[in-house]
């Protein structure tokens, strides 16, 4: 039997790895790993696979911003109604709903900042129910999930001898 929970680790980490590979690292038969693979998948638990792209080397005007915003749950439906609409939009690649001083934070990607700043000004800031909204933009990725944007810093400082 496949233990799911170090399948889904190992295929989170790396999502191109062959049925037969995981299987040697689990200790089990490949069938039942593309089985598992299977069964996790029809129940929604794998959801899809992605790919970590470092825009900056490839399209350095790609910007992703972060819109903290605030509600008025709707009656009988909370915050899932507004969080619904917003989620709706391609270029919303995230949206979560937070604890603290907001309700909900959208990971927002495009191409400059003005369009960013229109869809919060046309699409979030209308919608009935948000008080209001807090735009951060992110200047350089560091690490995404899990994966860490290193770039190799080479010294060209000239030595100087006294």
């Amino acid at each position: 039997m496949v233990d799911h929970i170090e399948l889904l680790r190992l295929i989170e980490k790396n999502a191109r790895l062959t049925p037969e590979e995981i299987a040697v690292m689990l200790d089990a038969d490949a069938r039942e790993v593309e089985d598992e693979i299977a069964r996790l998948t029809e129940e929604k638990i794998i959801l899809g696979y992605t790919t970590e792209i470092n825009w900056e080397k490839t399209y350095p005007d790609h910007v992703t911003a972060m819109i903290e915003v605030r509600i008025t749950p709707v009656r009988n439906q909370g915050f899932d109604h507004i969080s619904n609409i917003l989620s709706q939009y391609d270029k919303v690649t995230a949206c979560y709903l937070m604890s603290g001083g907001f309700d909900l934070m959208l990971i927002y990607e495009d191409d400059n900042l003005k369009d960013i700043a229109s869809f919060v000004y046309e699409k979030v800031a209308t919608l009935e129910g948000v008080l209001s909204t807090a735009t951060h933009f992110i200047l350089r990725k560091y690490k995404a999930n899990g994966i860490r944007f290193d770039e190799e810093k080479i010294d060209d400082r000239q030595a100087i001898v006294l």
